[in-house]
């Protein structure tokens, strides 16, 4: 049967549309009618894109990821291998989903029904409602839609709306019978009507996205594993619109290729890593080197690469390893000379005269590689550091891999300088303004019955996050690059490693990754009127006194001064969910200035 249904980028299922996402497509093949899936665990990746697990061809390895996620390897979405020009293998490379939600609804009769209950032709994914489809005449076809609610729970469960128990049918009411769901002159939910055609019975969905509107037992249900069996479940369900934007935030890790992984060495073991990582001791990575006869893939002998290899094993097994400091320190002390490494090549500058005393250290990142790995999802609120009961898993069982993608681009590096970053975060204005949105943090996040919120705002973390989304902001206006196409990586600690730094790069799959034009604007002729702007544009917001007030963050409780007209970025851009900033942090508020990091440096560029 034919039954594709169109195209996902392999960035996509990795963000956006990865296992348990709803997914919509336009069958443009079949009348233009819409199928909504969700889409498969991974175990439908080794079954559809053979060979299964790390042995298939489309996998790549980053061993500090693979350490810290405990897995020998990253598979890449599939992609159908190449039979003949302009032709794909229409047997692989699939990526599959489970049509979802179930019920759907005819746009004609406004009748609502489970899949069974319609009609469909061979080869068409598309199903329609036969009554109408002869009434249309010939071969027109009458295609149904999804229905648009569907119920979710923040445990990442999906399952279908109770219809039949909303209705409350008659108590002599045929079973099966069919339901309507059509809108009358009322405007609102309270105008949306269903009703059974047996027993007449009605009730408008009004109150039907309050929080105890169905009953409360959330029945567990993983339909993008392939099974109705429940788990388990504690979790209060919840009524959401099927389009909702709170249906589906991936939990996504990252990290760039850095030295010693990222020269040729590492990308000619490859898969063979795993094999000695896991070996028990010295002598037995030995033998598997000699086995392997790993010697000949490089200009090495024996002995030497086996005692590199020991070096990185140690560097792997280090019981303090971080993966954020250990790129932060290649930034900051460039331990590697440039033209060393294949994947990661940089070249430090002394900050601008102008800049010195706010910034430490400026570096060109001419050369990046990130790996960007899919390790589950969350449903209502986005993934918190250490929620980790609330995300759920990708497949039934773990099975050695998470899906990923790799990317290659260039980046501006920036550290803050450490000692006016500790002055500026003791400043008593500083700590009241932390203080009051840590509260409100707190309060928000109690109101969901999720206890003790599992981040601690810090004056730190809101500058540098909003320093980044402020350069974000105005590098898309002077490099040449969308602002979707820019993201952050973000270097914050105040206790035992002290970081204070940003990496803005690009890091895209497509030709947009490597034009060149980012990492030039690290030079000072360029930085110094990029910072100059971009401090500017955020001393005004076209929302303030709203916004500077944080009468606009209100959605947001970790944000002080932001919103869409002046911080916010694409979620494509920010690694935490456009939370955790404040522009004051950057240049103070009319009455207190003192609270801007940069109110100094703005105070001189006015006189």
């Amino acid at each position: 049967m034919r039954n594709e249904l169109g195209d996902v980028r392999r960035s996509q299922v990795i963000t956006s549309h990865g296992p348990g996402a709803l997914i919509d497509f336009r069958a443009g093949g079949y009348g233009g009618a819409g199928v909504s899936v969700v889409a498969g665990g991974l175990e439908e990746w080794d079954r559809w894109a053979a060979p299964a697990g790390i042995g298939n061809p489309q996998t790549i390895f980053e061993p500090r990821l693979q350490k810290q996620l405990n897995v020998d390897g990253f598979r890449l979405p599939p992609v159908a291998p190449q039979i003949a020009p302009g032709k794909y293998s229409p047997k692989a490379g699939k990526l599959v989903g489970v049509r979802y939600p179930r019920w759907l609804q005819c746009p004609e009769c406004h009748v609502i029904g489970e899949t069974r209950r319609w009609a469909e032709d061979p080869g068409d994914p598309a199903l329609y409602c036969a009554p109408c489809s002869d009434k249309a005449g010939g071969r027109n076809r009458v295609h149904t839609v999804r229905v648009r609610f569907i119920v979710i729970c923040d445990r990442g469960h999906l399952d279908e709306f109770p219809w039949e128990w909303w209705v409350n049918h008659d108590e002599q009411c045929p079973q099966k019978h069919d339901l309507q769901l059509s809108g009358s002159a009322t405007a609102g939910l309270a105008g949306l009507i269903l009703q059974c055609l047996g027993c007449d019975a009605r009730r408008s969905m009004e109150g039907c996205f309050g929080p105890r509107a169905i009953p409360p037992q959330c029945q567990g249900r993983r339909p993008w594993l392939g099974t109705d069996a429940g788990e388990s479940c504690s979790a209060n369900p919840r009524v959401v619109q099927r389009g909702a934007s709170n249906i589906y935030f991936s939990v996504v890790e990252s990290a760039l290729d850095i030295p010693p992984w990222s020269d040729g060495l590492q990308k000619k073991i490859g898969m063979r890593w795993s094999m000695l990582e896991q070996a028990p001791d010295a002598q037995a990575r030995r033998l598997l080197i000699s086995a392997l006869r790993l010697s000949s893939l490089v200009d090495m002998t024996e002995d030497q690469l086996a005692e590199e290899i020991e070096d990185r094993i140690r560097r792997l097994r280090s019981p303090d390893r971080n993966l954020r400091l250990e790129e932060y320190q290649q930034f900051v002390r460039h331990m590697v000379p440039f033209g060393d490494n294949t994947e990661f090549e940089i070249r430090p500058l002394s900050p601008p005269p102008e800049l010195a005393g706010w910034l430490q250290k400026v570096v060109r990142a001419t050369r990046l590689r990130e790996v960007r790995v899919n390790c589950g999802f969350t449903r209502i609120f986005p993934p918190t550091p250490g929620s980790d009961r609330r995300i759920a898993q990708l497949s039934m069982t773990s099975l050695g891999w998470l899906p990923a993608v790799e990317n290659r681009g260039e980046g501006i590096f920036l550290q803050l300088d450490i000692e006016r970053v500790r002055e500026w975060e003791q400043r008593q204005f500083v700590l009241e303004r932390v203080a009051m949105l840590q509260q409100t943090y707190t309060e928000a996040w109690q109101s969901r019955g999720t206890g003790i919120p599992p981040r601690t705002l810090t004056p730190r973390l809101l500058l540098v996050h909003s320093l980044s989304h402020a350069l974000i902001c105005q590098l898309s206006l002077s490099c040449g690059y969308g602002s979707a196409s820019l993201r952050e990586r973000l270097y914050v600690d105040s206790g035992d490693w002290d970081m204070a730094g940003l990496l803005v790069f690009t890091s895209s799959p497509d030709a947009d990754g490597t034009l060149g034009g980012l990492a030039r604007q690290a030079n000072p002729q360029a930085l110094v009127p990029l910072v100059e702007d971009c401090l500017s544009a955020m001393s005004w917001c076209s929302s303030d006194p709203l916004c500077i007030e944080g009468v606009h963050a209100s959605t947001e409780p970790s944000n002080g001064a932001a919103c869409h007209a002046c911080m916010l970025a694409s979620e494509t851009s920010c690694e935490d969910f456009n939370s955790c900033l404040d522009r004051a942090t950057l240049v103070g508020t009319a009455r207190n200035p003192e609270l801007g990091y940069f109110a100094d440096y703005l105070h001189e560029l006015r006189r």
